[in-house]
């Protein structure tokens, strides 16, 4: 399997290279070849294996320059730090009890060391990485540059934290992250980590990245310092590629469970912001895991829902914070993967899609791409006032919690539900625990928070819900700020420059 870009014609590259490099040096993002397919009797023999099994026989579609056994080892190494056995726990509701045939099945992400569905592919990803860097004869230090909503920032930071070889570098958007997620990160220990707040929202501080991976002086001078750019976020392939698992994963949870049949159809809803997650399950489908339709559920910060609804990506509207901040995202990168995809690799209409999108903040793809889409997308989203309603039914209903992103993608399914008559089960993405969103959780509960810190917000809840606090996020409580940098847009590349000339290890 070999990779390319989706804005030119590059020499193809192996997996391994495209993940040191992250980015394409002509600013596009790398894609396998082919889409490798999975056939139906590969999808049923999952069944009987665990997690790490589950990942080994799903990667190695993609990352072909890997061994089984290289692939088991990582697997091993990423997924031990989970607190369920199962890695990847399904719980299964019915909120029609006059249609008990068909179940919501929440999928919980966030067993991992950070409590976010991030940690699914970063703990993967420096195990990866560092077999790649052996596998091209890397010498040079990798500086992984990561921008951050919220969850990628904490979950990159605890998988590449005093990793041989590597630094890791991550901007966050100054008051655009919850308390616990800013804490998360800000008391992050490690000889190889800087954290950064940046004044602006997620696209500043994204699009600030992407011009640092695209400026050929400062690779210039990170060449100087025999340093290489990477990055962490899902722009990475190999961060992207381990997301793809749990989509398998669940589906066989789900016929494991007796709520479908194996064979079935399954429809899949994700919380959307940067397009990562969502496509790792647009992924799943092309390979012949049993998917009707994908469900792209978005907070109103609904760029997404705009785009496929009308064909127009329009990142100029009204920017919004709000109780699900990893959502809170206009320029969704990993469409453009999408893009390339469903024009069949047609990436000079790709690259004219990203320049106009660049140059004015809007795009319109035509009309018969637009029907296309619709034919493996439906895409809605939800309030404010529906987020919250959603974690206070499931929580009415079945004494069951979820975070504010997972309760944008409920609501939505019963938008999704209510305005197709399609009662497919349906598996939901949840991507993070609700106790990292307190404040917003207990609002919606229509408990009294005011006054209370977030940090004994975490035993309120823990009280009102009978379930323990992460042990991550309980340590919260007494760990030390170690970084307290803010910086202005335009200071960022010059902070890039002076973290990769400084030794990281003594």
């Amino acid at each position: 399997m070999k990779y390319l870009s989706t804005r030119s014609q590059i020499e193809p590259i192996d997996s391994a290279q495209a993940i040191l490099q992250g980015l394409s040096e002509d600013g596009g993002l790398f894609v396998p070849e082919t889409i490798p397919a999975m056939p139906l009797d590969e999808i049923k023999k999952l069944l009987d294996l665990n997690y790490s099994q589950r990942a080994v026989a799903v990667l190695k579609k993609f990352l072909t320059d890997y061994t089984d056994d290289e692939l088991a080892e990582c697997a091993e190494l990423a997924y031990d730090w989970f607190d369920v056995p199962s890695k990847v726990p399904l719980s299964i509701f019915v909120q029609d009890r006059n249609n008990p045939k068909f179940p919501i099945g929440v999928l919980e992400l966030w067993h991992g060391p950070t409590s976010a569905f991030k940690d699914m592919a970063l703990q993967m990803l420096p195990r990866l990485m560092r077999k790649a860097m052996k596998k091209v004869g890397e010498q040079r230090e990798i500086l992984i540059l990561t921008a951050t909503s919220g969850d990628t920032g904490k979950a990159a930071l605890a998988g590449f934290a005093d990793v041989p070889q590597t630094k890791i570098m991550v901007f966050y958007p100054d008051g655009g992250v919850s308390k616990i997620q800013r804490l998360q990160m800000v008391t992050q220990v490690g000889k190889n980590v800087n954290v950064v707040a940046v004044r602006g929202n997620f696209d500043d501080t994204q699009t600030g990245v992407k011009k640092i991976f695209g400026d050929a002086k400062i690779r210039a001078e990170l060449e100087k310092l025999n340093v290489k750019l990477s990055s962490a976020n899902s722009i990475n392939w190999g961060r992207l590629v381990p997301q793809i698992v749990y989509y398998f994963s669940g589906y066989a949870e789900f016929v494991k469970a007796k709520q479908i049949k194996f064979g079935d159809s399954v429809n899949i809803a994700v919380p959307t912001g940067n397009f990562g997650n969502i496509l790792a399950a647009y992924y799943a489908k092309r390979m012949g895991l049993p998917v009707k339709k994908i469900i792209c559920a978005s907070n109103i910060n609904n760029v997404l829902t705009n785009f496929f609804r009308t064909g127009i990506y329009d990142r100029n509207l009204p920017f919004h914070k709000t109780i699900s901040p990893s959502m809170d995202i206009l320029i969704s990168s990993n469409l453009e993967r999408l893009l390339y995809h469903e024009t069949d690799g047609d990436f000079e209409k790709v690259k004219t899609f990203m320049q106009k999108l660049n140059d004015r903040g809007v795009y319109k793809i035509d009309r018969a791409l637009e029907k296309k889409l619709s034919k493996t997308f439906y895409a809605d989203f939800a309030t404010e006032e529906e987020t919250s309603a959603a974690i206070k039914k499931m929580f009415s209903d079945f004494k069951y919690l979820v975070d504010t992103h997972t309760a944008v993608a409920l609501s939505v399914v019963v938008k999704y539900r209510r305005e197709t008559k399609d009662l497919l089960p349906i598996m939901v993405a949840s991507t993070a625990s609700p106790f990292k969103f307190t404040n917003a959780v207990l609002n919606a509960l229509d408990e009294k928070v005011e006054g209370i810190d977030d940090l004994a917000q975490l035993d309120r809840l823990n009280l009102i819900a009978k379930r323990p606090v992460p042990k991550n996020l309980a340590s919260l409580n007494s760990a030390k700020i170690l970084h307290e940098k803010v910086c202005e847009k335009n200071e960022m590349a010059d902070l890039v420059l002076k973290f990769a000339g400084e030794k990281s290890f003594d």
